[in-house]
């Protein structure tokens, strides 16, 4: 399917991404870039590397305000297929490469919980997810100039009840203020975590399995990354 242009300014890559990515790409000027992330998330980029992918990163300045009256899974499938959109209208875009996009949410109570603003809403983002379940919803779009494929994967994490001393000292540690719902399994919130049924690195921010999946039809073949190359 042909993708609607998107004329959006992209983002000022954060230093923190390109740390990572210089890390990523350990033979740069060995192969090509295999792969085009629309997405400055280091923790995106770590799982690509993870299975031997390199990545082109053009992260996607959009916006992302949840529109009226939209269902969750329409949220993030829909910020995804933006996200590959606008990067495949970037000037630094090489066409031979497959876009892959993300967008992920927490959500409790049919409520999407974004990155907490301050100190009291990551706490009631936390009392709201104690004790209890929720759902994180993950998008994948991988796109080229001809057609677009998206995936939506669904993850249930159980949180134990959680003090509010321990509340405190988990905004304290600096951690949920840039996460969404005010956690990162990946961190320190492990230790609120009890189980989960789903995917673990859908909620870190990209189910790999699904994005193989999807990669897989764009001539990314997983026996290619397992033999060392993308090609």
């Amino acid at each position: 399917m042909i993708m609607p242009v998107f004329c959006i300014q992209l983002k000022t890559p954060p230093h923190d991404w390109q740390r990572h990515m210089s890390n990523a790409q350990t033979s740069s000027h060995a192969a090509p870039l295999k792969l085009c992330l629309a997405s400055a998330s280091p923790r995106r980029l770590e799982l690509l590397a993870q299975v031997g992918l390199q990545v082109q990163v053009l992260p996607q300045n959009i916006d992302e305000s949840v529109l009226g009256g939209e269902a969750a899974a329409d949220y993030v499938v829909r910020l995804a297929r933006l996200k590959a959109g606008s990067a495949m209208t970037s000037v630094d875009y090489d066409a031979s490469m497959p876009v892959l996009a993300a967008d992920t949410a927490v959500v409790c109570d049919d409520v999407v919980l974004g990155k907490p603003g301050c100190a009291d809403e990551a706490r009631r983002m936390l009392r709201l997810l104690s004790g209890r379940a929720h759902q994180v919803l993950t998008a994948v779009a991988v796109a080229d100039p001809q057609r677009m494929a998206v995936e939506l994967v669904r993850t249930t994490v159980f949180f134990r009840e959680l003090s509010d001393a321990e509340i405190s000292a988990y905004w304290e540690s600096g951690e949920p203020q840039d996460k969404a719902g005010a956690y990162a399994i990946q961190g320190l919130g492990a230790m609120f975590i009890s189980r989960i049924e789903g995917s673990y690195s859908a909620v870190v921010g990209l189910p790999l399995f699904e994005s193989l999946q999807l990669l897989a039809g764009f001539s990314l073949s997983t026996t290619a990354l397992l033999r060392g190359s993308a090609a």
